[in-house]
């Protein structure tokens, strides 16, 4: 079920890490920001968006994840947008991203994986600003729609997720930080968050998000153990580990 979190800006949660597929509003019709997760998923978010009585005409993904390329014959053949950092290493790397989907999910279209296109400089339909860093991902965006007081963080700013730092780049912890200066600049122009997954953050509970992730990486970079009540679900222990990996690397080479 779609829920309208603003004006003209709906989500629709997946039990599948609790993903967020996000519809907005643009001048000339509907576009999907990171639709998935499974076939059903994809179907029912098909049957929402067509009740909106609105054309999709475009797609976003917030970067090459494969969870995050992922799209179905019914929202059309329209150009799915990314930043042309994130549209590159999602075809280079686009049969691994077919091959996780079919590992983790079902009913996926995997022909309709990672068919990304650079977003244009006029932002090709897409509403708002994005905000690029290089954290968690190569090409990582953020959208800002600062008209409607929203931001669609991709995978930042989670209540579930731990920041992901991407154990295949170095010194991912300042790319990590430098992030949060810029979403947080962004942050002070919204009133709702919507992270690619987990809640959507409402008021004072935005910039709490923020400074979660802050003590988090401040604590990696101090290399003490984090009080973080994300980490007390036992699967994001392997993540957490890579990441104190991470910062003794980045400790050490500083």
């Amino acid at each position: 079920m779609l829920n309208e979190v603003a004006d003209g800006v709906w989500v629709r949660q997946s039990e599948w890490v609790w993903s967020n597929a996000v519809v907005v509003r643009g001048d000339d019709g509907l576009i999907l920001v990171d639709p998935g997760i499974d076939g059903s998923d994809l179907e029912q978010l098909a049957d929402d968006v067509e009740q909106l009585g609105t054309p999709v005409v475009a797609g976003f993904a917030t970067h090459p994840h494969w969870d995050h390329l992922l799209w179905h014959a019914r929202f059309g053949d329209v150009p799915r947008y990314a930043t042309a950092g994130c549209a590159q290493l999602a075809s280079e790397a686009r049969e691994r991203a077919q091959a996780m989907a079919a590992e983790s999910a079902t009913g996926i279209p995997l022909e309709l994986i990672a068919l990304l296109t650079p977003i244009p400089a006029d932002g090709g339909g897409v509403p708002g600003q994005l905000v690029e860093h290089q954290a968690h991902a190569v090409g990582h965006a953020a959208l800002l729609l600062a008209d409607r007081g929203v931001l669609i963080a991709g995978d930042m700013l989670s209540d579930v997720l731990i920041p992901l730092l991407d154990p295949r780049r170095p010194d991912q912890l300042t790319a990590y930080e430098t992030a949060l200066d810029q979403l947080a600049e962004a942050v002070r122009q919204v009133n709702v968050l919507v992270p690619g997954h987990g809640a959507v953050a409402e008021g004072p509970e935005v910039a709490a998000r923020i400074a979660a992730d802050r003590a988090y990486l401040e604590a990696l970079r101090r290399g003490e153990e984090p009080v973080d009540v994300r980490l007390e679900q036992d699967w994001l222990a392997g993540p957490h580990q890579s990441n104190q990996k991470q910062a003794l690397v980045t400790g050490h080479e500083h």
